[in-house]
């Protein structure tokens, strides 16, 4: 592959990282507006808005940052710079689908139900599609890497010990722990396991086709 192919290739991931954060975005801000519970992490941040002020997004981001300094402080690794985006966009990104005045509570409590199940799929599938652009780990995910590494212990056992923290911090500052939060927590991981091959399948696809374009555009030369 020519310099000027691996540049293209390299937007081209980066392009299917954004597109993957936007759609993740999208789904974690419907399961928020389900209001019938969020997920552990987004307690936590909507329990330090609640608390403090700024925004959702803002603390996704303050959180973020703490989270990485603590991964890298663990691993002795300085991060990814797709974690730092992660970090940056995705609180950027929930922001601004917050502010989108369509995007509503239901009134009734089934379509409640209903909002959020859409969220926990398109979340899953905008993580399938970050994931699969291989530009790194976000924060959240290299905490847990970092642990795996320290402790010895199974990925879905820190996982779960991670989640649990966080969720009874953002319980004790008043975010929203209901019904919701139980059915994210049981059903994301599920989710996620059927979307992330079909995601990596696509975009492999995705990055082999353009590869023979960009080689046929060479030859053709």
């Amino acid at each position: 592959m020519t310099h000027n192919g691996k540049i293209d290739h390299l937007l081209l991931r980066w392009g299917i990282y954004f597109v993957g954060l936007l759609v993740m975005c999208f789904g974690i801000v419907l399961t928020i507006k389900a209001n019938i519970g969020s997920a552990p992490w987004d307690v936590l941040h909507i329990g330090l808005y609640r608390q403090l002020g700024l925004t959702i997004g803002t603390w996704s981001i303050i959180v973020g940052f703490v989270v990485l300094a603590i991964s890298a402080l663990i691993s002795k690794r300085f991060p990814q710079i797709g974690a730092f985006a992660n970090m940056l966009f995705v609180g950027i990104f929930i922001d601004l689908y917050m502010l989108i005045p369509y995007i509503r509570t239901p009134d009734s409590f089934l379509l409640k139900i209903v909002m959020l199940f859409c969220g926990i799929i398109i979340t899953g599938y905008g993580m399938g599609i970050y994931i699969s652009a291989q530009m790194g780990a976000g924060p959240r995910d290299s905490l847990m890497l970092a642990l795996t590494e320290l402790t010895g212990w199974k990925v879905q056992y820190i996982r779960i010990g991670i989640e649990v923290f966080v969720l009874f911090c953002g319980w004790l500052l008043d975010g929203p722990v209901a019904l919701g939060t139980v059915i994210f927590s049981v059903t994301i991981g599920s989710v996620v396991g059927i979307a992330l091959p079909q995601c990596q399948s696509l975009v492999n696809r995705i990055l082999q086709r353009r590869q023979i374009h960009m080689e046929m555009n060479g030859l053709s030369r």
